[in-house]
């Protein structure tokens, strides 16, 4: 969280824990609903905090078996009480906004307000998802749908009738009922790698930023103040939230601004390497 300081400064507040999460692709061994349903459980009676999961139609070989991270998230949300859930992240520009506000508000309601929704551009790089299903290729492009997809889904979120004609998409006049329990929506955390400006205009209109490809604590820190000069209200919580494998040193992070740890396993792991980090149970910092 930030608040301001007596001389005007902007820091984040300090006295919580760091949150652990699970950070899961769901490809081969893990591509079985019923199995991250139950690591999900396992992970929950651990003290883990959440478990989140990967958003993907395809993945390089040698993986072959993906999941479909959405059906997936509904059993854990059935199966959990306390975990926060959700895709991390999924890229908006190869869905349709108003599917997704159903699929939102509904997963937040069968949860018990414990949704929250990280979004991005996506990227071809690692399965040819976009170039293989005839989405675009334009990072340009697919930021201007995935900005316009999020200014539906927030009205949409609100309840009010929804009025929309932007240069992709249309909505006239449609209810979204019910809606989320979080209000006033949702929470999203905006995907985006470290020292671009433009994801972190885009994060700071929302409550979190996910940096990726992180390679040493500066650039949290530099994320950090970045967000905190762009946001506009700074005395609501705000989340930054940091990917390495199990065993990281995670306290020079922690001092530079991460809220959440998302525990990062390879594309492809083994269930029991999953399972034998998940036992170890998440570590314990406090949030500067």
């Amino acid at each position: 969280m930030i608040e301001p300081t007596p001389n005007g400064a902007k820091l984040f507040e300090p006295a919580t824990a760091l949150r652990s999460a699970l950070w899961l692709p769901v490809f081969d061994e893990l591509a079985d609903p019923v199995v991250i349903t139950r690591l999900a459980v396992e992970a929950e009676e651990a003290g883990w905090d959440g478990v989140f999961l990967w958003d993907h139609l395809r993945w390089q070989a040698p993986v072959r078996q993906v999941a479909d991270p959405w059906i997936t998230l509904a059993a854990i949300a059935t199966a959990t009480e306390r975990l926060r859930l959700g895709p991390m992240i999924t890229p908006l520009a190869r869905r349709r906004p108003t599917k997704v506000a159903k699929e939102t508000a509904t997963l937040d309601r069968l949860s018990g307000g414990r949704l929250t929704l990280g979004v991005g551009l996506g990227s071809d790089r690692f399965g040819s998802e976009l170039s293989k299903t005839g989405e675009s290729l334009d990072d340009r492009r697919r930021g201007q749908m995935l900005d316009e997809s999020l200014e539906i889904l927030t009205a949409a979120w609100s309840g009010q009738p929804v009025h929309h004609r932007g240069e992709h998409y249309v909505v006239d006049d449609i209810e979204f009922l019910p809606r989320p329990i979080q209000q006033p929506g949702v929470p999203v955390w905006v995907g985006g790698f470290p020292g671009k400006v433009a994801p972190m205009r885009r994060a700071a209109k929302y409550d979190g930023f996910f940096p990726v490809n992180l390679e040493h604590p500066d650039q949290v820190a530099e994320v950090a103040a970045t967000l905190t000069d762009l946001r506009q209200d700074t005395t609501t919580p705000y989340d930054i939230a940091v990917a390495f494998p199990p065993g990281t040193d995670l306290a020079p992070y922690v001092a530079a601004g991460a809220t959440w740890w998302m525990a990062e396993f390879p594309p492809g792991v083994a269930l029991d390497q999953v399972r034998g980090a998940l036992r170890d149970g998440p570590p314990v910092h406090t949030v500067r």
